[in-house]
């Protein structure tokens, strides 16, 4: 943003060298500190955005890439179940507003499924609130669909691996008294949905190989 600010006028608002500006305005930040950086963002009303790579790639994208994985093998696992599935079934009702990740329902027993797909360990409360609030307003955009449900469930869908299994053990209790059902009961449950639960699914099989392409799931969970 131009104010029209000498170097030194700047230098001064941040309370720093001229020439710590000046290698900024010259393309060469990375002599400059992040607290700088900051600080003249802001002076400038502006918002510094910083962006991780990891071995050339993003990770906002090699998440987004894992999500969709973990999204691909869900929906894999509940069409061979029986399951109508939809995706990413945005709302706005009273001011409220998002996507559910994966809409399912069994047409068998009218059994409705809300999953949340998280690729990475998410935020406690923050994940269990939009949970519990996609969860009440799935009835909703079920009959949006014409489904017709006798029940509904809640569904947290995390990869396998050390770091989701370390942290949802260090929120035991409170994960436990939210989604209690586990792994083998749940797939148990997908195959014969006969009353409403609440769960964690852990998923194996949703890594990228060295093209970035998810791997093709194995018929076991």
């Amino acid at each position: 943003m131009d104010r029209g600010w000498t170097q030194q006028r700047l230098a001064d608002e941040v309370g720093v060298s001229r020439s710590s500006i000046a290698a900024i305005e010259g393309g060469h930040a990375e002599r400059v500190a992040l607290a700088v950086l900051l600080r003249v963002a802001a002076a400038l009303g502006a918002r510094l955005s910083v962006r991780v790579c990891w071995q050339g790639e993003a990770l906002d994208r090699l998440r987004d890439e894992r999500h969709a994985a973990i999204v691909e093998r869900v929906l894999w696992l509940l069409t061979a179940d029986g399951w109508i599935v939809r995706t990413e079934v945005s709302f706005s009702e009273y001011g409220e507003r998002g996507s559910v990740d994966v809409l399912a329902f069994h047409p068998t027993v009218g059994a409705l499924l809300v999953i949340e797909v998280k690729s990475t360990v998410p935020d406690l409360q923050a994940t269990l609130s939009n949970l519990d609030r996609k969860t009440r307003l799935a009835p909703g955009l079920a009959r949006a669909l014409g489904w017709e449900v006798g029940s509904v469930s809640r569904l947290l869908v995390l990869p396998e691996d050390q770091t989701a299994r370390r942290r949802v053990a260090q929120h035991e209790a409170t994960f436990r008294a939210a989604l209690p059902m586990r792994n083998l009961a749940v797939r148990r449950w997908l195959r014969h949905p006969d009353k409403p639960i609440a769960g964690i699914l852990f998923l194996t099989n949703v890594s990228q190989d060295d093209n970035g392409r998810s791997r093709r799931p194995s018929r076991r969970g």
